[in-house]
């Protein structure tokens, strides 16, 4: 069986940059994500971000693309969000996203990155 870890660092956005990942909400949508992730076979290292966008830190497997991971991450997450009316606003993430590979020797200084993206953006 072949043993393929390629790192990738991506972003995202919700639609039109509004601000609806609040502090109150926050922290739980980026567990969904995280743990939602696990069940589909996405390994996220990492997944934070601030009030308009995200980041996450994924490994992609030998049969997955960029694009597949992150169409499952963000169509139900906000599927979820939505249901469970977390956002006063229908919530959605802007259709286009970031994507850039990165070598194991940046994976620290990445992970300190997203760790700390609210103290980044006050």
């Amino acid at each position: 069986m072949p043993f393929v870890r390629v790192w990738i660092h991506a972003v995202w956005a919700t639609k039109n940059r509004q601000p609806l990942l609040l502090d109150n909400i926050r922290a739980a949508v980026f567990d969904h994500i995280f743990h939602n992730g696990k069940k589909k076979g996405i390994h996220i290292d990492r997944i934070n971000g601030y009030v308009d966008h995200a980041h996450a830190l994924l490994a992609l497997g030998n049969d997955q693309t960029l694009a597949k991971v992150i169409q499952l991450m963000k169509g139900e997450s906000s599927f979820w969000i939505n249901k469970n009316q977390l956002s006063g606003p229908r919530f959605e993430w802007q259709d286009a996203y970031y994507g850039v590979s990165v070598s194991e020797r940046d994976l620290d200084s990445l992970r300190h990155y997203i760790d700390m993206q609210e103290e980044h953006h006050r």
